[in-house]
């Protein structure tokens, strides 16, 4: 029975990376994907705890907000134990200070922060941030996720794939497709498992699929 017990732990445990980054496109079940990997990491051991850092902030959209607060009811419903920090921008900060040994941290989702970072929420106006701000910005996050495997935790990062339709109109559009593009073989080349999801379904583009 011991036996038993330490052998469905360790497969709960290993179904973890160290550093996951899970694609797809708008409803094919990234964060689903995402929340069950929280629950097997916190089924795991008593010790172990998750974390989610929202990236998402509604500004003055009011749908945007309701998704919000339905994202945060159906989480609360599916995963409990899952804690939630909402940081539309100092995401590398975050991940810093949350990923502490037996911690998974959920980053959900990278194309909103990218977004907060190139399109910047200002009252009255609207501007794009400089390429050398948001530039840093992705050097920050490239150096948090590099530190992750050496402090004990696990990072799973969610995000959209984009770049498969037709070129956007729109200069900004354009350079947001370009910069999320690159920032996704970044983050693919630091991580153990990449996994594309598809209506639902995981397609393993690196690593072991589960």
């Amino acid at each position: 029975m011991v036996s038993a017990v330490v052998s469905v732990v360790s497969v709960a445990v290993s179904a973890v990376a160290s550093r996951d980054l899970i694609l797809g496109g708008q409803k094919s079940g990234k964060s689903r994907r995402a929340e069950q990997l929280a629950s097997q990491w916190l089924l795991a051991s008593p010790t172990h705890r998750a974390v989610l850092i929202a990236t998402a902030q509604a500004g003055n959209d009011a749908e945007m907000a309701q998704r919000i607060a339905r994202h945060r009811c159906d989480r609360a419903l599916r995963v409990p134990a899952l804690q939630t920090v909402e940081e539309p921008l100092a995401l590398a900060a975050a991940i810093e200070c949350q990923a502490l040994p037996g911690t998974l941290v959920v980053v959900d989702c990278l194309p909103l922060w990218l977004s907060n970072c190139m399109f910047p929420r200002l009252p009255l106006e609207t501007h794009v941030a400089s390429s050398d701000s948001v530039a840093v910005a992705i050097q920050q996050l490239l150096a948090a996720v590099d530190a992750v495997s050496g402090r004990g935790a696990r990072l799973v990062l969610v995000s959209n794939e984009i770049g498969l339709g037709v070129i956007p109109l729109g200069v900004e559009v354009r350079a947001f497709v370009d910069a999320l593009g690159l920032l996704h073989q970044e983050l693919a080349a630091r991580c153990e498992r990449v996994t594309l999801m598809v209506a639902g379904l995981p397609v393993a583009v690196k690593g072991p699929s589960l």
